[in-house]
């Protein structure tokens, strides 16, 4: 593969011209996606489902729609990314995104329908939600792994764990001060402005996708394209990698107990932290607070420390942070421990998508990229439910005491937890070895290639 242009501006703060436009456009996006997320949730908790008894259903389901598109259509996008052109791809998800955000101001009151003086029925009304938010991450599907092939086209290779340093650290700021914002404006101005906000914020990401020059890539011309035998060699190539085989293994090790961790943590913020509900967006905040500071400080150290043993560190230290919070009795330590496993946490996602780039030929990364993150998500999706049946049912009452210490139901989850994070790191530092793939020609040698380094 021979590249045609490139961008040889130096270095700054923001690296250069292309990757300041491409974390411009993620940073707004990702604000307007923190705000419509809550926005969601907040109309229809406290207006469209107000005081019905499947109230908490109608809210569960907006993240069932968030997360099937991940698991149904990843390896299938990961093949059409691959294919197409990365920057288009990229307009074209955000141009659709921001188009089906504002087709819910028809029943968000904000127009009135011809037809409808009374008002959108509630049941059409969550229609169109779960329907929005299953396209719109359908879309999203689409937009990371092209987003991820522009990053390693336009960062040096030197420069991309700041990079997603950068990155992480404007998540973790929208993050910190989107569902804030979102809450009040939905109660007091109504949910079309959060809507809106929304929408525009696809269309700031558009644009700045389409001011990004990349390098023009042109490939050997290959045979007539056949989605089943791209899916093969995609699929091939990830479980002949042994690097991108046990990143996949930790991650569902370690998801299948962050997943109790999050269904259950408001029950443990009011038992076990003796606090009242209202304090738990608090862990939230101090949560978010670490993991902007925590983004700057990885991305300092992720080259001094090695991008593999940052993955095993992190998770190593997480598992014993988790273990520490199941044991707090008392709010304000807790909020101290989140906080400061906030700050650890995005050295994970500072290390493994450069991982990535560094272990994969560029045109498989779209499809590695779609094979690890439904893996990943499917684990967390079986992790809650999990958690949620035990502590319903089986741990429900349970009470036990060793050594003098009491083990009440909560605790002992997040204990297993903890143990699951251990024992994520603890395969990753067994197995995870730095892999660079020769440039393929066909592709079972790439994969060949890659496990042999």
């Amino acid at each position: 593969m021979q590249v045609i242009t490139g961008d040889g501006t130096k270095p700054g703060l923001l690296i250069n011209r292309n990757y300041a436009l491409l974390w411009l456009g993620q940073t707004v996006s990702a604000f307007g996606d923190f705000v419509f997320n809550t926005t969601l949730v907040v109309w229809i908790a406290q207006e469209l489902a107000r005081g019905q008894s499947w109230s908490p259903i109608a809210v569960s389901a907006v993240m069932i729609a968030a997360s099937v598109p991940i698991l149904l259509l990843g390896p299938i996008a990961g093949v059409f990314v691959d294919r197409w052109d990365k920057r288009r791809t990229m307009m074209r998800m955000d141009g659709a995104s921001a188009a089906l955000v504002a087709l819910l101001l028809l029943v968000s009151g904000a127009l009135p329908l011809p037809g409808l003086s009374g008002g959108v029925p509630v049941g059409w009304t969550l229609g169109a939600i779960y329907a929005v938010v299953l396209l719109v991450n359908s879309c999203a599907v689409f937009f990371r792994p092209a987003s991820l092939v522009t990053l390693g086209d336009i960062v040096p290779e030197e420069h991309r764990p700041r990079a997603a340093g950068m990155t992480q650290a404007s998540f973790s700021l929208a993050m910190l001060v989107g569902p804030p914002i979102a809450a009040p404006m939905v109660l007091v101005f109504g949910s079309e402005w959060a809507l809106m906000i929304d929408a525009a914020s696809f269309v700031v990401s558009l644009i700045a996708v389409w001011a990004i020059r990349v390098p023009v890539h042109v490939s050997p011309k290959a045979e007539t394209p056949l989605f089943l035998r791209e899916l093969r060699e995609g699929l091939r190539f990830f479980r002949r990698s042994r690097l991108l085989t046990t990143l996949a293994i930790s991650g569902v090790i370690v998801m299948l107990g962050a997943g109790s961790l999050n269904a259950l943590d408001i029950f443990f913020v009011t038992r076990n932290l003796h606090a009242p509900a209202e304090l738990y967006g608090v862990l939230g905040a101090a949560q978010g607070a670490g993991m902007i500071l925590g983004a700057v400080v990885a991305s300092v150290i992720a080259q001094r420390v090695g991008l593999t043993r940052m993955i095993w560190g992190v998770l190593l230290v997480v598992g014993v942070l988790i273990g520490v919070y199941a044991r707090m009795d008392s709010f304000v330590p807790g909020v101290v421990v989140i906080f400061v496993l906030g700050l650890t946490l995005p050295g994970l996602n500072i290390a493994i998508d450069p991982l990535i780039l560094l272990a994969t030929p560029r045109e498989f990364v779209g499809r590695v990229s779609a094979t690890l993150e439904p893996l990943v998500t499917a684990a967390s999706i079986v992790g809650t439910a999990l958690g949620g049946f035990l502590y319903g049912t089986v741990l429900r009452d349970f009470h036990a005491m060793a050594f003098g210490i009491s083990f009440g139901p909560l605790d002992t989850i997040f204990l297993w937890v903890a143990a699951l994070c251990v024992l994520g790191g603890v395969y990753a530092m067994l197995n995870l070895r730095l892999e660079r793939p020769a440039p393929p020609s066909e592709p079972e040698e790439a994969g060949a290639a890659a496990t042999a380094a």
